[in-house]
């Protein structure tokens, strides 16, 4: 078992430790349904990679990495409902499994949970913890917001595009394993290294999904080749195609066959590089965060386990 699957099991076991009570049950029963469906828990990951590599107490970070988890599931269930989604990592999302009003009402009260489970957090930072934690909830928020915006706007800038899903996404990440380094009572000035650290980490994370949605293939990543293409989301190669050769790119995207317009505007893409430019940008972000654990390595930090965490969510095919 490799360390980041220990860890990794250290959350589960906290979590069926720690699940959500109270009444009515079909406010609580939710919240334990959407915490309990699984993904990669990359965010208390962070959370006591970061507590584990200054030395802190593990339950500290493990506390911590909770937070993350549940505020993350939290923006989940909101997402699924404003996507419209069926599914959530194969199973029914909260809104189809209950009703709407019932998915409304327990992601805010996932949302007041986290804020609780700070509240009592009793380790070091806590202040400290507590405002990272509220920016990136707001940041968060902001990229949720343009990420909807988006979809009616007929120009997107691509810096626009790179601030959005680092809102979504990054910061959370970011979030995670600088809160993390703090309740192990690291120095502010540090923690913002390993901040810098998991933002370069988590654009990559993200570009690289939208690599593998149009370029990846069926098999590998569970999911219909081209969805993004499908569905005409403004992704980083849809910008970039679209700034490319605008003709060419509306004409690919006045298809109405979606097998027609998948194939012909990967075609269309592989010709002008643009799966190579992509990867190209992943390793930009990819070597950034290289450099960053290279200023934490000369303040003395031993960071082969975050190396390994940036390997292992990089060469991931799925």
């Amino acid at each position: 078992m490799t360390r980041i699957e220990q860890f990794q099991r250290h959350y589960n076991d906290f979590l069926a430790k720690n699940q959500f009570q109270g009444i009515p049950d079909n406010l609580y029963n939710p919240m334990n349904y959407i915490m309990s469906i699984g993904g990669k828990r990359v965010r208390p990951l962070l959370s006591m990679i970061g507590n584990q590599t200054c030395n802190g107490s593990l339950n500290s970070g493990l506390e911590i990495g909770h937070v993350m988890e549940v505020f993350h599931n939290f923006s989940l269930v909101h997402d699924d409902i404003m996507d419209n989604a069926d599914l959530r990592r194969g199973n029914e999302t909260v809104h189809i499994k209950w009703n709407m009003p019932t998915a409304i009402l327990s992601g805010d009260n996932m949302l007041v949970k986290a804020y609780e489970l700070l509240i009592n957090y009793t380790g070091p930072n806590k202040v400290e913890i507590l405002k990272a934690f509220t920016q990136t909830a707001a940041e968060v928020c902001e990229g949720q917001q343009n990420d909807m915006d988006f979809e009616s706007m007929d120009h997107v800038d691509i810096d626009l595009y790179l601030k959005m899903i680092q809102y979504k996404t990054a910061v959370l990440l970011g979030c995670s394993l600088k809160c993390g380094a703090l309740s192990a009572n690291c120095d502010i000035e540090t923690s913002n290294v390993f901040y810098d650290f998991a933002i370069n980490m988590g654009m990559a994370f993200q570009l690289m999904d939208d690599y593998l949605d149009t370029f990846g293939k069926s098999e590998s990543t569970g999911k219909v080749q081209g969805g993004d293409i499908i569905q005409g989301k403004k992704t980083w190669l849809f910008l970039k195609s679209k700034e490319n050769n605008i003709f060419k790119h509306s004409e690919l995207f006045s298809i109405t066959d979606a097998h027609e317009k998948t194939n012909k505007t990967i075609q269309f893409w592989q010709e002008i590089g643009l799966d190579k430019e992509c990867l190209h940008l992943i390793q930009t972000y990819n070597t950034q965060a290289q450099e960053d654990l290279k200023n934490l390595e000369s303040k003395g930090y031993s960071c082969e386990i975050l190396l390994e965490l940036l390997e292992y969510l990089g060469s991931r095919q799925s």
